[in-house]
């Protein structure tokens, strides 16, 4: 692996951002070299992450209540509905999978402890499709029919800017497990708009100072035209040219683009050291063009929006030690085990962690609110995240509630303290590499707060 020139009077200048490190695995492996092809080729730059340290991973959570559940000491006549709005088709519908297990998982297990207010909770799933069609607001509409009072989704923040006055001008929840997109934090949501993914302002500073520690000195970008893509892209070239980096090209395609040569003739001629691919499930096509014109798969840097299994989509090595970042702690092994009970076969877990928290904090303030109404819920979501008594399962939580103790759930998918606005103040985020045969592992985890 070539290092890069000397780097260490600039990496000193890298944004302060109050996060702490947990190293959790070996950084920058070794890369395989494509066959360069085409008239645009480029000599591909080695990138030198730094070598992790000792350190221990996510903070442990609290232990859970290990004794029977009390019965609940009000009931309510109507159960808690929850409905899903989460891609089974479309540019992402590879997050179904993951997040609606970790929806039933979340059900099954509020359920098993008895339900909410005596009653068991009521699940409905949706497709969101993607932002090239009109399925997520007829699922959405088929949701508010059914008389639910939470949706847990979409995935998608620009799927999301398409119902969320629907959702939420009826007096119902939306709670996303996965939109990151900065819009989302002052938007007139009547306070019914919550997330467990942190806004992208955390995920670009981390992937732009990583970026500059791993040498990069000029940076290219394919971004996809939307709420989420530019809204990173915005936040990761910050934190770059903050860390003393220069973007050198900055490409947009728009949902529903199928050609993108011209988008990387422009960014290979730009001759970065690295290339950020903010991209859904377009990183398919844009891959191979890449790499088929010189470019290292260790100069690329994915996001969470195409960090997928790709073992079934490229040749071996085609990836291999290609890097990318994803809001949320690394799922933990016990999790995985409960999420494969649920779906055996799920191949990934992006976004299950922050999906199983929105049921059980939904469930939870619920509970804590005496009520199955999306508005009375909302006014006690905020209550449940923080300063009471740690906790980090329904059992454990709800058994204090009932015996009148303040809350703070902790869940799958890190701490959670939600600010006014319905956003995560403290979130991890993981960084990945790619092996030979196109999956990713995790490779060290770090914790900011907003």
């Amino acid at each position: 692996m070539t290092s890069f020139p000397q780097v260490a009077p600039r990496i000193a200048k890298l944004t302060a951002l109050s996060i702490g490190v947990a190293l959790l695995a070996t950084a920058c492996g070794g890369t395989s070299t494509p066959t360069s092809t085409g008239s645009a080729t480029v000599k591909a730059a080695g990138i030198a992450c730094p070598a992790p340290g000792a350190g221990a991973g996510a903070s442990t959570q609290a232990a859970g209540n290990a004794g029977p559940v009390p019965a609940a000491t009000t009931t309510t006549p109507t159960a808690l509905k929850i409905g899903s709005l989460l891609p089974t088709t479309g540019s992402l519908a590879f997050l179904g999978p993951p997040e609606i297990a970790g929806v039933n998982l979340g059900i099954k297990e509020v359920n098993d402890a008895g339900g909410v207010l005596g009653k068991p909770v009521e699940v409905t799933h949706r497709d969101s499709g993607d932002t090239k069609t009109d399925i997520a607001t007829q699922s959405t509409t088929a949701l508010l029919g059914s008389g639910v009072s939470a949706i847990v989704g979409a995935a998608s923040s620009g799927v999301s800017k398409t119902v969320i006055s629907q959702i939420t001008g009826a007096g119902v929840i939306q709670f996303s497990p996965a939109n990151t997109s900065p819009d989302f934090t002052a938007w007139d949501d009547k306070g019914l708009y919550w997330r467990t993914a942190p806004s992208d302002v955390l995920q670009g500073k981390v992937l732009g100072n990583y970026m500059a520690t791993c040498g990069a000195q000029t940076v290219g970008m394919i971004v996809l035209n939307d709420a989420y893509g530019t809204g990173l892209a915005k936040n990761v070239k910050s934190a770059f040219e903050s860390a003393g980096g220069k973007v050198v090209a900055e490409e947009l395609f728009n949902e529903g683009d199928s050609q993108f040569s011209s988008q990387v003739d422009k960014v290979i001629a730009a001759k970065p050291d690295a290339i950020a691919l903010i991209t859904f499930d377009q990183a398919k096509s844009i891959v191979p063009l890449m790499t088929g014109k010189g470019i290292k798969p260790t100069q690329l840097f994915l996001v969470d929006g195409n960090m997928s299994d790709y073992s079934k989509d490229f040749t071996a090595g085609t990836l291999k030690g290609a890097q990318g970042t994803i809001p949320g702690t690394f799922a933990k092994d016990d999790f995985k085990k409960k999420l494969l009970a649920i779906d055996p076969a799920l191949k990934d877990y992006s976004y299950s962690g922050e999906s199983y928290d929105a049921v059980n904090l939904i469930a939870l303030a619920s509970e804590a609110a005496k009520s199955t109404k999306g508005v009375d819920i909302a006014k006690q979501l905020k209550a449940v995240s923080e300063v009471g008594e740690k906790c980090n399962t329904f059992p454990s939580c709800v058994t204090l509630l009932r015996n009148g103790k303040d809350i703070d759930y902790d869940g799958q998918s890190g701490p959670v303290t939600f600010s006014d606005a319905g956003d995560p103040t403290e979130a991890y985020v993981g960084i990945y590499e790619f092996q030979d045969d196109n999956t990713y592992k995790a490779v060290k985890e770090e914790f900011g707060k907003l």
